[in-house]
């Protein structure tokens, strides 16, 4: 059970429910992850802006949920791990995929490196070698894709976080932290 509220289209204020609108329009759904953020309007509207924005970079889908999972993953988030995996699987991961990326690389080579930066930048707080941007830049990603990466980390840390402190019931097929065969 959640520690902190999860608002309700029952519950929400006027606020509340016009985000609320905007997400379901979009998704199809209100995640419960959204409906804890949701207790702040402006933490939410933050997190849809910079998802949004996030989105429109030149990161693929997949790659995107590639880094999602590791990071999840990384961080214990089961909610994460859950929500994740089934948005990843819409973007065309397969079960094997999403479990190298849970273990921190890839099937794809280029992926697996963004992987790997990704749990680099978890693991060291951001605090990377030269030879960690080098690999990635030699990998094909540019500069750009590389703020890309890290604003995905930073976002997904975010995410992780919040799922973490708030024991937000988990809305998505759960998936275990464990990774199975």
């Amino acid at each position: 059970m959640s520690r902190i509220n999860t608002v309700t289209p029952a519950t929400a204020n006027a606020e509340q429910q016009a985000l609320f609108n905007a997400i379901q329009a979009k998704l199809g759904i209100v995640p419960n992850f959204l409906k804890i953020l949701a207790n702040s309007p402006s933490a939410l509207r933050a997190f849809l802006g910079l998802h949004s924005i996030a989105g429109e970079g030149s990161l693929d889908a997949p790659t995107r949920e590639r880094i999602a999972l590791a990071v999840a993953q990384q961080n214990a988030c089961e909610y994460c791990v859950s929500a994740h995996t089934a948005i990843g699987r819409k973007a065309g991961l397969d079960n094997a995929e999403i479990k190298a990326n849970r273990t921190g690389t890839s099937q794809d080579a280029k992926a697996a490196v963004a992987v790997k930066f990704a749990r680099s930048l978890v693991d060291n707080m951001g605090e990377v070698t030269t030879a960690e941007i080098t690999e990635v830049r030699e990998a094909g990603f540019s500069d750009a894709d590389i703020v890309e990466i890290i604003t995905h980390v930073a976002m997904n840390i975010f995410t992780n976080i919040i799922g973490k402190a708030s024991h937000v019931d988990i809305d998505f097929p759960k998936v275990g932290l464990t990774i199975t065969a």
